[in-house]
This record gives structure tokens, C-alpha cells and sequence, in this order.
């Protein structure tokens, strides 16, 4: 039984039990009334007409006085056409003197004798009451404990029980072969599942599995749909719990949860737990505002000894996944409790083409879709963003009541995902239409003039998302930017406010956003990457003096300054070309980077600077050691790398 649906049966439980209780506690209340159509008769109109001798149409008057209410009770009026009448008496006394002051009262006054509770109100009544709620919560609890699985994680009013869910066969929905584009993560994760199948063969060499796997990363990467992964190809027990469900508002609870989950673990091992967002259990201890005594803290605690203490637990290993390894505690970090961190991060080209075709099993492509080229157009993108990405087109191609996806409904779906929905029917007036032309213009232009910076891709003056026009790259992958990048970067960024200054002499707020993308850059490169005349020092904001601070802004503004004056010489430069291309805007509103490149004379642009790679294979040096060694990074694999000259060629093009 669902944990709500038996919440919703306990409540209709003590529902039913509080009406009965009131229906019997107001039983003799209401029984004092009878339906007449006397209902304007009250106690003001009894007693006016007694006094005025006004009861010739009233046969007797019953007094009822009662033990529980002391001067109070009841007159029940018969009247002569039959009808009755219940009506409280608010003070017998007061009404006694009224009907002894009357000539005809007394002849009308019966009296009855005092109403006394009945024993089945009064005693029986509030026993019965008991058992029965009594008999109903052993009832729902023994149920509950029957039916209950996973170490109680449906039982009712169970505080102190985890609530880990454990997945059956038929809840393993993934495999290592739904999982492209992690090839080195999936190989460690594979010897988690191997020796889960054989651990003799680790133990007889001597080998000691990793106790925990923490797997880091940015959102969408594909971090749980790996534990999902393991989960299927492991063929053991299967625990999985979010960070979340162990914190409660009540001191020790969370702990408990952890106790219990590692409890039930011991019992059903060997077995994989997975906690999904651990940071939430996980943040560094002395952050909170509980001190010690934090319920997050308690819980922590309770981790680092189940996962590292004097009890062992082997064959139970824990798999976390994160996106905030950064403000982990350490001590969960340290070997022995998270023995290896996976770095999950985004796909590189081959993996986004691997990642492009498990989604798009499920999805009827045409035969002119090239997931090859989509993967070269989606740098950066990560798997959620690819499976959405498709998922896009697939809504687009619906909408048009198509059968398949083509190329067409694959390019809207980027714009839409990358940028935003077109807002075609937007009302722009020619002046702001104008300003906009000019604007993407400029960033193309010293896009095109720079040999750092991506190719243009597409150029548009139609209102997209919450930005008037937008000019899209061709992004490639890096992993890591040079201070010539950023230098040309940010002229990229300062176009389009260039050629607005330039064609209208006067500038608009639409360059706020690159004014601040700038800013962050320039900032960056002179207090977290040493590219200044400071010097290779990082300077923390909080820590740093005015004095250098106000050296720290000098050296921004240089930066920005010299940046600008090279963009808007650029511009300057090719002036005609710019009124060119924001004419071509204004007449078609979106151009491709082709027909971009095609206002201009023929190798006008200089030749682009993109990264060059290695091959795998190729001619090695005899003394590769000595030569390269201050060139080449600690971490490379030696076999892979060539002679020296092709070294250095690789580094003048980087």
C-alpha cells in the first residue's frame, strides 16, 4: 500500500470516530427538539403571554429542569392544534414567577422530573470511544509493518526510518550501453560492477575496492543516469536515496535514517547505495547555525562513521553524485570514505555524437539529418542539453504535423535552446529595427576580423528571447583560453555598441548585458589569472587592500579601454562593409554566416587560428623526455605525443 494512500485512510479513520463522538456527546441535545412549525415562538413570546393571560391556544406547558445545568432547563408548549414546542429556559426561577404572578399559569404547569445523563453517555460511551481508536492504529500500524519494504520507507509516523528505495529489476531501466560519451567514467565504474560479481578475484591479488565513488560534475552530464546504469548491470541490491531525504526539521531523525538505511544495507550486501545532490547532507561542518548540535551536522556525523568507522562494511559500496564538490566537508572526501572522484563533465565532439544517437533511437529522423554536423554545432552542449535539444525538434516537427525530423526543425530547435523563441510578431519600430542591424553588425565584423574568436554562424535582427537580435558562433572545443582569446573576446563584445556609436553618435541601454560580460572577463583576467601587469597573483575581494583594490579597478579599466579603441578601429576600418551588411539585415531580418561572408571580397578575413591535435599516431622522438619536458604537461600521456617540432607548431596555434 502507497505511503499516501494510507494516509488518507487513517485520516478518514479518525474522521468517522470524531463524528461519532460528537453525534453522541450532542444526542440528547438535540433530541430535546422536535420539527414543528412553531419556530417564532420563543422563550420572550412564552413568557409575554403568560403575563397577558394570552394562552388560550396553549394546552399544557411541561417543565423539565435538568441536574447538569443549575437554574436552567426546558419548557416543552403543547399547543391545541397538535404541534410542540422545545424551548430553553434560561433561569427557572425568574420563569417560576412569572407563571406564580399569571392567573391561568399555574393551571397550564405540568413538571417532569430532573433529566440525569445516561450511564451509556456518561460511562460506557467515552470507553467505547477509546478502544475502538485504539483498535483502528494497531489495526493501520500492523498492516503497515507488513506490508512495508526498503527498511520501512512507507510506514506511517516512522521518523527514524530511511528512506532509501530499493530497485527491482524492473525499475533497472539503464545499461552501460545507454550511457555514450563517458568512456573512461564508465571504465571505472565497470570495475565497481566486476568485482561486485567476483570479488574473489580482487581479494585473492590483495586489492581493496573503493569504498566510495563520488561523481562531479555540472548539471546534466549524465551523473545519475550512471548510477542508473550500475544499478542495471551490477545484479544486486540497489539503494537509492537523495541527500534531502535524511535532513528533517527534528535533531537526531536524520542520523537515525542513516543508521537504519546502513542496517538494512548489512542485511541485503552485497549492495550499491546511491545518494543522489550529497551535498545537501554533505556541506562542510561549522557552516550552519546550529553549531554542533545542527540537525545536518548530526546527520554528517552519523555518514562519516557508518561509511569509515570502528564496524566495517564491506561489500556495501556508496556511490554520490554532486555538482558542489567545493563545499563538501573534507573528511567525507578523504580516502577510505570517497576513495575516487569521477569527473563528469561536458561531452567533447565524438561524445556529443555518441550522446545524439541513444537519443535519437526513439526519435524518426529524415535522411538528410547529420548528427555529426549537429555535434559540431553543439560545443559545450551537455547530454540533457543534447536530449533536449532533439526533444525540440521532435515537438517543432509535431507541430507541423510532419512524420519526421529533418535538418530544418534541428536548426529552429538550436536557436530556440540556444538563444530563445523568435518573437516574430513583436511591433519594432524602423528606428530600433535600424539600431539592432547595426548592432549585430559590429559584433559580426570583429568577430570575422579576429583569428581567436568562432566563425558567425547566424546574424538576426528578430526579437528572440529577451534580446532584440543575436549573432551565433560556431563554437569550438577548448579547454582552456589564452589571454589573447580574451582580449579578443571581449572587442567581440564591445561591437555592437561601437557601431552604434559610430553610424547614430549615441549609444542604448541593448548593450548592457556585453558591457557586463566584459567587465567579468577583464576582472577575471587580473584577479584569478594572473594576466596583468600585477603579476600571476590571485586577489581574493575580502582580502585585499583599498590601496589595491583601486590598482586592481586601474588595470579593468586599461583592459577595457585598450580593447575598445581596437574594436572601433576595426569598424572604423571597414565602414562601408558595415552599412552593408546591417542593409542585408534589414532586408531579410536573418542571414547565415555564408551569405555574412559573402558581402565581402574574397579572403578578406584572416584565417582562423583554431586548435590543432595530435593523431594518435605518428612518428616519436628518440629523446622526448628531455626535449619536451618544460612544454609538456605532467598529465599527458607520453606515447601520444610527437616530435618536438610539431610540439611547438601546436603551441603557436593554441
Amino acid at each position: 500500500m502507497k505511503k499516501d494512500t494510507v494516509f488518507k485512510t487513517f485520516l478518514t479513520y479518525i474522521f468517522i470516530l470524531v463524528f461519532i463522538f460528537l453525534f453522541f456527546m450532542i444526542y440528547k441535545n438535540i433530541s430535546l427538539y422536535e420539527n414543528n412549525n412553531t419556530s417564532y415562538y420563543t422563550y420572550s413570546t412564552l413568557v409575554n403571554d403568560i403575563k397577558t393571560d394570552n394562552t388560550s391556544n396553549i394546552e399544557y406547558i411541561l417543565i423539565q429542569t435538568s441536574e447538569d445545568l443549575y437554574d436552567k432547563g426546558y419548557a416543552i408548549v403543547k399547543f391545541k392544534d397538535g404541534s410542540k414546542k422545545t424551548i430553553p429556559v434560561p433561569s427557572m426561577s425568574s420563569f417560576m414567577n412569572v407563571i406564580h404572578s399569571s392567573e391561568n399559569g399555574m393551571q397550564l404547569i405540568e413538571t417532569l422530573k430532573p433529566s440525569k445523563p445516561g450511564i451509556l453517555s456518561s460511562t460506557y460511551l467515552p470507553i467505547i470511544i477509546v478502544i475502538i481508536c485504539i483498535i483502528i492504529v494497531l489495526i493501520i500500524i500492523a498492516q503497515q509493518t507488513k506490508g512495508s519494504s526498503g527498511g520501512g520507507g512507507s510506514r506511517v509516523l516512522s521518523f527514524g526510518k530511511n528512506k532509501a528505495k530499493i530497485l527491482t529489476d524492473g525499475q533497472k531501466t539503464a545499461s552501460f550501453k545507454d550511457v555514450a560519451g563517458l568512456k573512461e567514467e564508465k571504465h571505472d565504474l565497470e570495475e565497481v560492477v566486476d568485482f561486485l560479481k567476483d570479488p574473489k578475484k580482487y581479494k585473492d591479488i590483495g586489492a581493496r575496492i573503493p569504498k566510495g565513488i563520488l561523481l562531479v560534475g555540472p548539471p546534466g552530464t549524465g551523473k545519475t543516469l550512471l548510477a542508473r546504469a550500475i544499478a542495471g548491470e551490477a545484479g544486486v541490491q540497489f539503494f537509492s536515496i537523495s541527500g534531502s531525504d535524511f535532513v528533517e526539521m527534528f535533531v537526531g531523525v536524520g542520523a537515525s535514517r542513516v543508521r537504519d538505511m546502513f542496517e538494512e544495507a548489512k542485511k541485503n550486501k552485497p549492495c550499491l547505495i546511491f545518494i543522489d545532490e550529497i551535498d545537501a547532507v554533505g556541506r562542510r561542518r561549522g557552516s550552519g547555525l546550529g553549531g554542533g548540535h545542527d540537525e545536518r551536522e548530526q546527520t554528517l556525523n552519523q555518514l562519516l562513521v557508518e561509511m569509515d568507522g570502528f564496524s566495517t562494511n564491506e561489500n556495501i559500496i556508496i556511490i554520490a553524485a554532486t555538482n558542489r564538490v567545493d563545499i563538501l566537508d573534507p573528511a567525507l572526501l578523504r580516502p577510505g570514505r570517497f576513495d575516487r572522484q569521477i569527473y563528469v563533465g561536458a561531452p567533447d565532439v565524438k561524445g556529443r555524437e555518441e550522446i545524439l544517437k541513444v537519443h535519437a533511437r526513439t526519435k524518426k529522423l529524415d535522411k538528410d539529418v547529420d548528427l555529426e554536423e549537429v555535434a559540431k554545432t553543439t560545443a559545450g552542449f551537455t547530454g540533457a542539453q543534447l536530449e533536449n535539444l532533439l526533444n525540440e525538434a521532435a515537438i517543432i516537427s509535431a507541430r507541423k504535423n510532419k512524420q519526421s525530423i529533418s535538418m530544418e526543425e534541428i536548426r529552429k530547435a538550436f536557436i530556440k535552446v540556444g538563444v530563445g523563441t523568435e518573437k516574430k510578431s513583436r511591433v519594432i519600430s524602423q528606428e530600433e529595427r535600424a539600431i539592432t542591424a547595426y548592432h549585430e553588425a559590429g559584433h559580426a565584423i570583429v568577430t570575422e576580423m579576429l583569428p581567436l574568436m568562432d566563425a558567425v554562424h547566424i546574424i538576426s535582427i528578430i526579437p528572440t528571447g529577451g534580446a532584440g537580435g543575436y549573432t551565433m558562433h560556431l563554437p569550438v572545443d577548448k579547454g582552456y583560453f589564452s589571454k589573447n582569446y580574451l582580449l579578443q573576446e571581449i572587442m567581440v563584445l564591445f561591437g555592437g555598441r561601437i557601431a552604434e556609436e559610430i553610424i547614430f553618435d549615441d549609444i542604448t541601454t541593448g548593450a548592457s548585458s556585453d558591457i557586463e560580460r566584459a567587465s567579468k572577463i577583464a576582472r577575471g583576467m587580473v584577479t584569478k589569472y594572473g594576466m596583468s601587469s600585477l603579476g600571476p597573483i590571485e586577489f581574493i575581494e575580502d582580502e585585499i587592500s583599498p590601496t589595491l583594490a583601486s590598482s586592481i579597478d586601474e588595470e579593468i579599466k586599461n583592459i577595457i579601454a585598450s580593447c575598445y579603441d581596437k574594436a572601433k578601429q576595426i569598424l572604423l576600418d571597414n565602414l562601408d562593409y558595415l552599412h552593408s551588411v546591417s542593409n542585408l539585415l534589414l532586408e531579410k531580418e536573418k542571414i547565415t554566416g555564408d551569405e555574412f561572408r559573402g558581402i565581402f571580397p574574397e579572403n578578406f578575413f584572416p584565417e582562423k587560428k583554431l586548435p590543432t591535435y595530435p593523431e594518435k599516431e605518428g612518428k616519436k622522438c628518440d629523446n622526448i623526455e628531455e626535449d619536451n619536458k618544460d612544454k609538456l604537461n605532467s598529465n599527458v600521456d607520453k606515447e601520444n605525443i610527437l616530435c618536438d617540432d610539431n610540439v611547438e607548431n601546436n603551441d603557436n596555434n593554441l
